[in-house]
């Protein structure tokens, strides 16, 4: 009995402890509108293992899916087509420039993502089909929910934001300090007004100015 209620107890200070040494970040929009979608990533010099985990970007229903998908550097993503109809993907984004030229069903070979940075994903054939690959520099990396809520833990100091809204650069990753002996932060991430659905010449003609 002694050791069962010991073990308890310890358990109890050990959710405690980990629910205490949270600390949450609130991202809303230059209108306090709730920012979801919002990818954080916490910077520290941790080194990072390789990621041998092949990551899926599929196509359904003339959408990527998911239409965001967040990866570490090095790691490689797989194309499949669920559509029954042919896509042609693509991509002209710094980061990683590529094209998977009219196809169904799955290419053979996956796609390595060797930069970090923003990929921003096209069809060649449904220029509606935007879609976005988040490549991480660390594995510190989290997506706000649908209040724009985040939790982080408890040694982060500096990380960056980005949103496929912000009107900033869509490659840029906007830098943020955790102010000191705080545990709740709010920012504000400043937005576009969204088209009803954005294409992928749209996107880059909004951020790049052509």
């Amino acid at each position: 009995m002694f050791v069962t209620r010991t073990v308890i107890i310890l358990c109890f200070i050990s959710l405690t402890a980990a629910h205490v040494c949270a600390k949450t970040l609130q991202i809303t929009d230059q209108n306090g509108q709730p920012l979801q979608g919002a990818v954080v990533e916490i910077e520290h010099d941790i080194a990072m293992a390789a990621d041998t985990t092949i990551a899926v970007m599929d196509q359904v229903g003339k959408r990527f899916s998911p239409r965001l998908l967040t990866i570490n550097k090095g790691q490689a993503v797989r194309f499949p087509n669920s559509d029954d109809i042919r896509h042609h993907v693509y991509s002209f984004s710094k980061t990683k420039p590529f094209e998977l030229k009219l196809y169904a069903g799955t290419p053979k070979a996956p796609i390595n993502f060797e930069q970090s940075g923003i990929v921003v994903l096209g069809c060649n054939i449904h220029d509606s089909m935007v879609g976005y690959i988040y490549v991480a520099d660390s594995q510190s990396v989290y997506v706000s929910n649908a209040l724009g809520n985040i939790e982080l833990p408890d040694f982060t100091q500096r990380y960056t934001v980005w949103h496929e809204r912000q009107a900033r650069d869509i490659s840029e990753r906007i830098e943020f300090n955790w102010p000191i002996r705080q545990r709740h932060q709010k920012i504000i991430i400043t937005t576009s007004v969204p088209l009803p659905r954005n294409t992928f010449g749209e996107v880059f003609k909004e951020h790049h100015g052509h």
